[in-house]
């Protein structure tokens, strides 16, 4: 069965930091191009991060560049969002997607910046 399950979401203050992860089983992602997308409410699914299959290039919204890094580790299978200087705007629920000759979607995980 394929999966992508996202985790390492959760409520953070203003100016914190989380670092999320979405592990994927019943296929490889060594040859996908992965993403991260959240959803607020209310508001359409946007594309926050991408990487390339081999993680030689990245792409941001230019509302998280400089405080999002995304990566992954083919060898674990896993794609990574390290999230940084977290504001209220970033609240959302965070989608993994995988992207070759299908797409993948995992079930989300919620992030909430708040004090």
């Amino acid at each position: 069965e394929v999966q992508l399950v996202e985790s390492g979401g959760g409520l953070v203050q203003p100016g914190g930091s989380l670092r999320l992860s979405c592990a994927a089983s019943g296929f490889t992602i060594r040859r996908y191009h992965m993403s991260w997308y959240r959803q607020a409410p209310g508001k359409e699914r946007e594309l926050v991060a991408s990487i390339s299959p081999a993680g030689g290039n990245t792409n941001y919204a230019d509302s998280v560049k400089g405080r999002f890094t995304i990566s992954r580790d083919n060898a674990q299978n896993t794609v990574f969002l390290q999230m940084n200087s977290l504001k209220p705007e970033d609240t959302a629920v965070y989608y993994c997607n995988a992207r070759y000759s299908v797409a993948y979607w995992g079930q989300g995980t919620q992030v909430t910046v708040s004090s």
